[in-house]
């Protein structure tokens, strides 16, 4: 199982995933002409929006099903279509993540700052991709041994 590339490409995505929960990924910044005020947005809260639940789902989400996915490894056909859900759970992960910027810019009236930690939701869908490529090519290399057989 370990011996697997597409088990350390998913390893990272779970340690990435993990890491995003904590981290914040946006900075809410009231305007200049108030007394400055200064918001992190993380899939844990930390603005004055209510019901982060979409942002803190989704993020949770996505290591949860890279973790079974490692464990699926003598089920590869499930174990890519796994992948790719989880591929468009990353994909959902921005566009949850953009309905919140666009929320508390209309109720809040605040700026936005993109902090670097908001791409390891693109970075997971990279490691995903790759580590999908890998499963379906063990699947090739194993129905092709089946066939010499």
């Amino acid at each position: 199982m370990i011996q697997r590339i597409q088990t350390l490409y998913l390893l990272a995505v779970v340690a990435l995933g993990i890491a995003l929960i904590w981290l914040p990924v946006v900075q809410l910044v009231t305007p200049e002409t108030e007394a400055l005020q200064v918001w992190e947005l993380s899939a844990l809260g930390g603005a004055p929006l209510q019901g982060l639940w979409g942002l803190t789902v989704t993020t949770a989400l996505i290591p949860l099903l890279a973790l079974i996915d490692i464990f699926l490894y003598k089920k590869r056909l499930v174990q890519a279509r796994l992948n790719i859900f989880t591929v468009m759970l990353c994909l959902g992960y921005y566009g949850v993540l953009a309905i919140y910027i666009w929320l508390a810019k209309m109720s809040m009236g605040v700026e936005w700052h993109i902090l670097p930690w908001a791409s390891f939701p693109l970075l997971c869908l990279v490691l995903t991709m790759m580590a999908t490529r890998r499963i379906l090519k063990d699947e090739a290399l194993v129905r092709a041994a089946d066939r010499i057989r």
